[in-house]
């Protein structure tokens, strides 16, 4: 076979290659992506119980609980809030549901839960 031949063969093989490697970092990058917004809900979610725990424990607290978890979390997501009545001390626990940025990761929700005494 032909010098010329052959380098006709191998035409846009450079390119192909390029391609598939592209594909694979991009792959990675929006894994590593998914797993820091993971970590920041479980992080808001923290936050938003520590929050609603702080706000039920106050005498004045019922039912405070709620709206001061949502407060405290970024806008783009949603706790739900369960938090008991205020006796010795008051539990709250939030619940975020963690955002997909590629549908084949399904990490679930993150719960996080306080516990505070009552003034």
């Amino acid at each position: 076979m032909s010098r010329h031949r052959q380098r006709q063969r191998e035409r846009g093989q450079a390119a192909v290659e390029y391609a598939g490697v592209i594909a694979l970092l991009l792959f990675v990058a929006l894994a590593a992506i998914q797993l820091g917004v993971a970590a920041y809900a479980a992080q808001q979610a923290g936050t938003a119980a520590r929050a609603g725990a702080r706000a039920a424990s106050m005498p004045d607290g019922d039912g405070q609980a709620g709206l001061a978890a949502d407060a405290a979390v970024s806008s783009w997501l949603t706790p739900k809030t369960q938090s008991g009545s205020c006796g010795d001390q008051i539990t709250v626990s939030v619940t975020i549901d963690i955002p997909q940025v590629l549908p084949i990761f399904d990490f679930g929700s993150a719960r996080r839960s306080v516990t505070m005494p009552c003034d």
